[in-house]
């Protein structure tokens, strides 16, 4: 009998603290409540100001809380119908692949969302959803070419360091190109490698011809043969290259002080006053300008290295140089 009791007893105290903890936490959540909805100071009642992302009491004016995030859409919609057609969900669309990332993509690891294997049933399920995807993503022979034209950019794009917005607008010169039809007689890789550079031209963030045809797989020849027809078809306005867009990238690849990259910029602009740039090579006038510099700010660079990393030859350097100094002095005097 007293075994008994004391179990009772147990069991009693176990409720007990189940009803005291279920308890407090309401009055922690009311307490809660109270604090979000009433101002601290004076009682009042709180309004969000979604505007500054502020929390303000309407009766004395304490900010209660501010830099509040908000997570509605960053735009405004006045009736149903632009709100319908504002919403969206997704990743956004994009030129740079040939449905505008509008299909699905089914990745290649074969695991599941844990990161667990699939079974071999399982993979091969999944090896023939990858086989219908792919067919119907690419349904006819121009989405065929775009996927191809597209993946071939993006390639040469990541080999040359070049950023996203001159892919996308690479891709959309290709679409135009396809769109109205110039392709016919000249290659996929040609025509893509031309848009590619163009973009490059128009980006401010130009690379030389040697450089592209060092990861295009298409000649020199071609490359410009192919780059002029597309620019005069498309009627693409592209301002001829200016040397200092090359000098900051030889400078980093050279490893040099912000000292020679300034001297260098200074050598280009007197050559540009003096007319001693037109009809010279860019690439040639901006590696000479950085050698020069180099030697005028004391720090040791040879010309071979120069040349390794413009992909010019030593001779076109040894003469950009001296005219380059030449027409410094001749400002300066």
């Amino acid at each position: 009998m007293t075994e008994t009791h004391i179990r009772g007893y147990s069991g009693e105290t176990e409720r007990d603290r189940t009803t005291e903890s279920s308890e407090s936490t309401t009055e922690e959540s009311e307490s809660v409540r109270d604090r979000t909805t009433t101002c601290p100071e004076c009682d009042g009642s709180l309004m969000t100001d979604t505007e500054h992302g502020e929390t303000v009491c309407t009766d004395c004016g304490l900010v209660v809380e501010q830099d509040s995030v908000d997570r509605g859409p960053e735009w405004r919609a006045f009736d149903s119908n632009e709100r319908d057609s504002k919403s969206r969900v997704g990743a956004p669309t994009t030129n740079m692949m040939h449905d505008k990332g509008l299909s699905t993509n089914i990745g290649w690891q074969d695991k599941d969302a844990y990161g667990k294997s699939l079974s071999s049933r399982q993979r091969q399920r999944m090896q023939r959803l990858r086989t219908w995807n792919e067919r119907f993503r690419t349904r006819d022979s121009k989405d065929r070419n775009l996927k191809q034209a597209l993946g071939e950019i993006d390639r040469m794009a990541s080999a040359l360091g070049l950023p996203d917005n001159v892919r996308e607008t690479a891709s959309v010169i290709y679409r135009r190109a396809l769109s109205e039809n110039l392709l016919p007689g000249r290659s996929i890789e040609g025509v893509a490698t031309a848009a590619l550079y163009a973009a490059a031209r128009q980006a401010g963030n130009p690379r030389s011809l040697d450089e592209f045809t060092a990861v295009s797989r298409v000649d020199k020849m071609e490359l410009t043969r192919t780059y002029r027809y597309v620019i005069r078809e498309l009627k693409l306005e592209i301002q001829p290259a200016d040397p200092e867009s090359y000098v900051p990238r030889f400078v980093s690849r050279l490893d040099l002080s912000e000292e020679t990259q300034r001297v260098a910029r200074e050598l280009l602009d007197s050559a540009k006053r003096t007319g001693i740039t037109s009809g010279k090579s860019p690439v040639g006038l901006a590696a000479s300008a950085v050698y020069a510099a180099a030697l005028l700010s004391n720090e040791k660079v040879t010309q071979s290295q120069v040349s390794a990393v413009a992909d010019i030859s030593e001779v076109t350097i040894r003469n950009r140089y001296k005219e380059l100094l030449d027409a410094s002095e001749g400002l300066t005097a």
